[in-house]
């Protein structure tokens, strides 16, 4: 108790730094297995040390920032809030279509031309077809009536990612499905079993950041030559510790996507700002790598659903996050000792 009463001065003023860090300066952002060594089948840091008083410390802090957020969702401020970010963002809503397909064309194009990529930076591939594919789906952005065509060419770029990576490898990536699935969904005109194309997109970059937020605490050591090349991303904290909490903010910002309103707002936004802010430090690369996730995180900051919080939502936040990191963590580790036979403690 002594040491976690310790901790709570330096973890919330870690946590407000990450914030500031966000806007200001150049936070870790980059996809660490775009700049440096990894191992999918290593053997990552046992459960029993993930799950520390730190780890705690800091899954406290995040529902209580959590929860401050859903109780602000259903006050007059936050219906005001909500108005605000309605009138400001009205133009780029009414077009945000043509910002996907811009960006979805931005991106396919930039692989084809950088070369040797299949979907991201450390997925190689030396296919001409794939790179025929790449082409094809760009160009597939010129009419709303070819979407669903470049829809199937992401799909089965994916699954030649699994083939030729593993599945385990590929589950960083669902985004890629979840922009497939807005493409097709958004060219058909049509919804998915009730869920709109934007909320299907939403679901698909929660369960991506979710994901790698896990990985930041079963392997903190692939981000360690990032943070010795880029000393003031630590803000002057432990580098463990700082892995901790830089997973505990993805992982809440992650879904916070899938909570109320507002709240998915706000993280989208704030997400948004710390993607776009590690372009200056980690450059064309994660300009590139990046850039489908952040115009995605536009369409759900940019998303006015109509829908309105309920009290209830801020009684079930603690419920639903707490069920969302088990759900996580334990995937995570329990697969990864089915598939590669490495340790769960």
């Amino acid at each position: 108790m002594t040491r976690l009463t310790s901790r709570l001065p330096i973890a919330a003023a870690l946590l407000l730094a990450c914030v500031i860090d966000a806007i200001m300066t150049e936070p870790a952002s980059a996809h660490v297995k775009w700049f440096c060594a990894f191992d999918v089948a290593g053997q990552p840091v046992g459960l029993a040390n993930v799950l520390c008083p730190d780890f705690e410390l800091l899954t406290g802090l995040s529902l209580l920032g959590l929860m401050t957020g859903s109780a602000l969702d259903v006050t007059p401020l936050g219906s005001a809030i909500q108005r605000a970010l309605n009138q400001a963002t009205y133009y780029l809503r009414e077009n945000i279509e043509i910002i996907f397909r811009a960006a979805c064309a931005f991106f396919f194009i930039s692989i084809w031309a950088l070369g040797g990529i299949l979907l991201t930076p450390e997925l190689k591939t030396n296919s001409l077809w794939v790179a025929a594919i790449q082409l094809g789906i760009a160009a597939g952005m010129l009419s709303r009536h070819t979407m669903p065509f470049s829809a199937l060419g992401i799909v089965a770029l994916f699954d030649i990612g699994v083939w030729e990576y593993g599945a385990f490898h590929l589950a960083d990536y669902p985004i890629f499905l979840g922009i497939a699935a807005y493409l097709a969904l958004v060219g058909a005109r049509t919804d998915f079993f009730g869920k709109r194309p934007i909320d299907v997109l939403r679901y698909a970059a929660a369960i991506t950041l979710m994901w790698a937020a896990i990985e930041k605490w079963a392997y903190p050591q692939w981000s360690y030559p990032l943070l010795v090349q880029h000393p003031e991303m630590t803000l002057g904290f432990d580098p463990d510790f700082f892995m901790r909490a830089a997973g505990a903010i993805e992982f809440a910002l992650a879904f916070s996507l899938l909570w109320t309103p507002l709240v998915r707002r706000i993280a989208a936004i704030m997400l948004i700002t710390m993607f776009v802010s590690a372009v200056f430090a980690f450059g064309k690369i994660d300009l590139i790598g990046h850039s489908l996730i952040v115009v995605a995180l536009v369409g759900i900051a940019l998303d006015d659903a109509g829908e309105s919080a309920q009290v209830r939502d801020c009684a079930l936040m603690p419920i639903g996050y707490l069920a969302s990191l088990a759900l996580f963590l334990g995937t995570y580790y329990v697969v990864h000792a089915e598939l590669f036979g490495t340790k769960i403690l």
